[in-house]
């Protein structure tokens, strides 16, 4: 299980590096070549909201992005560091859970603005529309988005 760990400083125009990075682990993993443009938007959508948040609460500390080549699928989890943050329920088949121990608990005192908050909301939307397996994740340790995809079949010759 190959994995790929990415951190990078809250800053928009890491972005891109991260978008780049990812489609291209995915590539080698064996996405097949229609899905990597939905990797790529899945991923810029994910990492922006994350840095989107970091910024609004102040947070120094870098963003986290995992990709992972697994047996039959690929998946790519982006974190945030904003602890005890709502997610949406199940209703856009998008899943909050809280079941992840704080490993470092934060101060509870981080405040977004409502824009922050309607941002975060319109990119999980954005996010749920490109990504079929989907998993929000929001703890006192902030939120973690898990998104996966089918490996391409091996062509036997």
């Amino acid at each position: 299980m190959p994995t790929v760990e990415l951190l990078f400083s809250a800053l928009p125009e890491h972005v891109r590096t991260a978008r780049l990075v990812a489609a291209a682990v995915a590539r080698r993993a064996g996405v097949d070549e229609a899905v990597l443009d939905e990797v790529r938007l899945a991923v810029g959508e994910a990492c922006s909201r994350a840095v989107g948040l970091h910024r609004a609460g102040g947070l120094d500390r870098p963003v986290r992005v995992v990709l992972t080549d697994e047996e039959k699928k690929f998946s790519i989890e982006v974190g945030d560091e904003i602890p005890g943050r709502a997610a949406p329920g199940d209703a856009d088949g998008v899943l909050a859970r809280a079941d992840e121990p704080a490993s470092h608990p934060e101060p509870s005192s981080v405040q977004l603005s409502e824009d922050s908050e309607e941002e975060s909301e319109m990119g999980l939307a954005v996010i749920s529309g490109l990504v079929d397996d989907l998993e929000v994740i929001a703890n006192e340790n902030g939120g973690l988005i898990r998104m996966s995809w089918p490996l391409a079949p091996a062509v036997v010759s």
